[in-house]
């Protein structure tokens, strides 16, 4: 049974799913394209799903596409900001990063959602969840058009986050002194606005406000019980908290059973930022010559709630051990069929049921390997079957067989073997690029480079 950190209850629980477990994950703002740091969020929910379908609980997942709401700190539009930064329309950039988005989850082998709501395309659902908040005195309009949710009308809050509304103040966070408010702690639920992306409603032309939005897919999509909501650790507050508020206060009971959040990652020791040069995407690890499923392994070395520090050099290094992996798979596909050792098996499905424990399984998986007195057909079936949760596709080299080099390779090869004596990384980094653009794929071993 599959245990984890409920950031609510501040202890680790289990998850007990009485029918198909339903799980909300806060999807991503297509503003720009994502980076490393974003997609370790989704890997999150992604692996939560392969340990319970390894244990025959059906999950359905909705993870939302943010595209309206969501504003930066200047108080616009995210999608406005990117969209006349590159000259385009909102909606044509939102629409790109969209698929951008999915081909990245696509290429980590994170499973999608069976429901990816648009936020520009449930406004419907959002305002009647204003009008039932309002009817309910959890809300109040302005005479502008804007509608805020009454904060001091939901006793709970503060309870995922620890910020009670006694200690909150003007300019905590995202609480911002606003003339229009009954109290500084309220929140905007819906915007008066006119433009691009502004729908009409009772209480006139705007837009809503970001938290809403999420609550309002995941009551439409879930229902309104929900066992797991997943999410990055800067998500507790104040999207979270008020995410609950509103769900709650319109349902009238605890909507979410546990909240699970992911703690962030940092790149060579540096938050990751546009401004720092440090923003790393899935399409740079590529660019380098990685595998990007690299970055899923260099993930799962490390536990999702505690903050991560991912460098070049941890990625180089688990791009060695997943092309290792996928040789060795092969090479003991070739072997006499035996039963899987069940022993590394059961100690790799504890660790990920203990909280997701993935360093813990990465250590029982590098075991197995190193056991000589398991044999090769029962280290090809254990690997192949604990892979169906590590996502690492293991087996991709099956059945491939080495082809002749096209012209020059051969010298590049030579070239980057020095490169690696010499240990200089980014010429053998660049060599393994140019080599990959001619079709030839470097996996390295303690024995040395090979290529196919």
């Amino acid at each position: 049974m599959l245990r984890i950190h409920d950031t609510r209850a501040r202890q680790v629980e289990s998850i007990k799913p009485a029918r198909a477990l339903r799980m909300y994950t806060c999807g991503p703002t297509v503003h720009r394209r994502a980076h490393v740091g974003n997609l370790r969020s989704y890997l999150l929910s992604d692996l939560i799903r392969r340990v319970l379908e390894r244990q025959r609980v059906r999950v359905v997942v909705c993870q939302n596409i943010t595209d309206v709401g969501h504003l930066a700190e200047s108080g616009e539009d995210k999608v406005h900001l990117g969209a006349r930064a590159e000259g385009r329309s909102t909606a044509e950039l939102a629409r790109d990063y969209e698929a951008a988005f999915k081909a990245d989850s696509a290429a980590l082998n994170l499973r999608p959602a069976e429901h990816t709501p648009r936020a520009s395309e449930t406004i419907g659902e959002m305002v009647e969840l204003i009008a039932k908040l309002i009817e309910r005195e959890h809300a109040y309009t302005t005479p502008d058009g804007a509608v805020f949710f009454a904060a001091r009308s939901f006793p709970g809050y503060g309870e995922i986050s620890g910020n009670r509304l006694d200690t909150l103040k003007p300019a905590h966070g995202l609480v911002t002194a606003d003339p229009r408010k009954r109290f500084h702690a309220d929140w905007a639920l819906w915007r008066p606005a006119e433009g691009e992306l502004t729908w009409d409603t009772p209480w006139g032309r705007g837009f809503p406000g970001w938290h809403v939005e999420c609550s309002a897919m995941a009551l439409t999509f879930l229902g309104e019980r929900i066992d797991l909501h997943t999410g990055g650790a800067d998500l507790r507050f104040p999207h979270h908290e008020n995410e609950r508020a509103e769900s709650d206060a319109a349902a009238g009971h605890e909507v979410v059973e546990h909240w699970v959040h992911g703690e962030h990652l940092i790149f060579d020791g540096r938050k990751m930022a546009k401004s720092t040069g440090n923003l790393v995407r899935l399409s740079d690890v590529a660019d380098a010559g990685l595998d990007p499923l690299a970055v899923r392994l260099a993930l799962l070395e490390h536990r999702y709630r505690h903050q991560m520090n991912l460098t070049w050099d941890g990625l180089r290094a688990a791009d060695q051990t997943l092309r290792r992996w996928r040789s060795r798979v092969a090479a003991w596909s070739e072997s006499p069929s035996a039963p899987m050792a069940t022993s590394y098996v059961e100690r790799v499905e504890a660790a990920f049921d203990d909280d997701l424990d993935t360093p813990a399984a990465l250590r029982v998986l590098l075991d197995l390997e190193g056991d000589e007195s398991v044999a090769p057909g029962a280290k090809f079936e254990s690997f192949l079957h604990l892979d169906q949760i590590f996502g690492l596709d293991l087996s991709i080299e099956i059945g491939k067989s080495p082809a002749a080099l096209p012209p020059g390779a051969a010298e590049l090869l030579q070239q980057r073997s020095r490169a690696q004596e010499a240990q200089d990384w980014p010429a053998a980094d660049r060599l393994r690029a140019e080599l990959t653009a001619l079709g030839v794929r470097i996996t390295d071993a303690p024995e040395g480079q090979t290529w196919i």
